[in-house]
């Protein structure tokens, strides 16, 4: 059977890449982010790269240059070594990994979780960033739900956790966007087709193309919609029309009573 999504999911706000602001040292994906939302009372949304040595990193980018103090991808260094390499913009704190931000969060607020398609091509995958955030996860008393672009891997979930609640990252799939991406494969996964097959509860939309009539036939037939990302309380107030929760950034989302 599959499992719903907790309604803490879908009445806090879901601060992206948790409460990050740089000018205020909190980079993206950071302890210092993590506990700003928590402080805040909001839900977070955080991003999963794959270690050398197979462990699940709180890390968004494929590569270190944008976001740490490093260079070259990610999963060419181990936990380790990640976890000693710096965040820009913040007080000097290392990459985390799935574990400690578990352990930092400890059921306070919601956690979404996504997975970062691995090769960039939305294929089959090797099950080890799966595994991996299934494995951190094991034993973890607080509201977790596990998502990803790649419905393989979403599959792969179900499979790995069963009674996690799942969904998929789902976009407009404008080609011009997804250039990594065949138009044909746009295409295809556009139409959402792998929603039933991977026993997902929900879906994170992205804002903007929340109105398409496939996104709202599947909220008719019980799917929560969530979107990405919205960036101002009028973005947020067009959103809601069409999406049962928002995850933010770049200002603060109002919390309801």
């Amino acid at each position: 059977m599959t499992p719903s999504l907790p309604a803490a999911f879908l009445n806090l706000p879901l601060a992206h890449r948790a409460l990050h602001d740089v000018a205020d040292g909190r980079p993206e994906n950071s302890r210092a982010a993590i506990r700003a939302a928590i402080a805040a009372g909001y839900g977070i949304e955080i991003d999963l790269q794959l270690s050398r040595d197979g462990c699940a990193m709180v890390f968004h980018d494929y590569d270190l240059d944008r976001l740490a103090q490093g260079a070259g991808p990610v999963r060419a260094l181990t936990r380790d070594e990640l976890r000693a390499i710096p965040l820009k913009g913040g007080d000097g704190e290392g990459i985390p990994d799935l574990a400690e931000v578990l352990e930092l969060v400890a059921g306070q607020v919601p956690l979404l979780i996504e997975l970062k398609d691995q090769h960039g091509e939305m294929g089959v995958t090797d099950g080890q960033l799966e595994l991996a955030a299934v494995e951190a996860l094991r034993g973890y008393s607080g509201l977790a739900a596990l998502m990803s672009f790649n419905p393989n891997s979403v599959v792969q979930l179900a499979e790995l956790a069963p009674q996690t609640p799942r969904g998929i990252v789902t976009s407009a799939y404008d080609p011009a966007e997804w250039p990594e991406l065949p138009e044909t494969l746009c295409g295809h996964l556009r139409g959402i087709p792998d929603y039933d097959r991977s026993q997902s509860c929900f879906i994170s939309h992205e804002a903007h193309d929340l109105s398409r009539q496939r996104v709202q036939d599947l909220r008719e037939a019980g799917a929560a919609i969530l979107c990405w990302t919205v960036k101002s309380a009028e973005q947020e107030n067009a959103a809601r029309v069409f999406a049962d929760n928002v995850t933010f950034e770049q200002y603060l989302s109002p919390l309801t009573s």
